[in-house]
């Protein structure tokens, strides 16, 4: 979600590095959707972390969100989503790049 792997790039690291052909979500159909979704958050002066962790606290169903840092900074940037509330009008745009990529795998 972040775009730490797009185009074709593999941070040392992450776990993209330490589990090769692991992130089978990182393929061409995600990066479209990927890209929408930091430019959505860029524009709201979100990180897209916490922007989609923020989201997935919103939901009336959910009952735990799993965080995954590898880093001091990653886990106080997640941690700290737990304080943001999304205004509806950036839910309406989160649920239109959905719409657009409902399936990105």
């Amino acid at each position: 979600m972040t775009g730490k792997y797009l185009d074709g790039k593999m941070p040392a690291g992450t776990r993209g590095s330490i589990q090769p052909g692991g992130l089978w979500r990182n393929n061409e159909h995600s990066a479209p959707a990927v890209r929408a979704y930091i430019e959505l958050a860029r524009k709201h002066n979100l990180d897209v972390a916490q922007m989609a962790i923020a989201f997935a606290l919103s939901r009336p169903f959910m009952t735990s969100v799993i965080i995954g840092a590898t880093s001091m900074e990653q886990l106080k940037t997640d941690i700290w989503a737990s304080q943001i509330t999304l205004p509806p009008e950036l839910l309406k745009e989160i649920n239109a790049i959905y719409r657009k990529y409902p399936r990105p795998l």
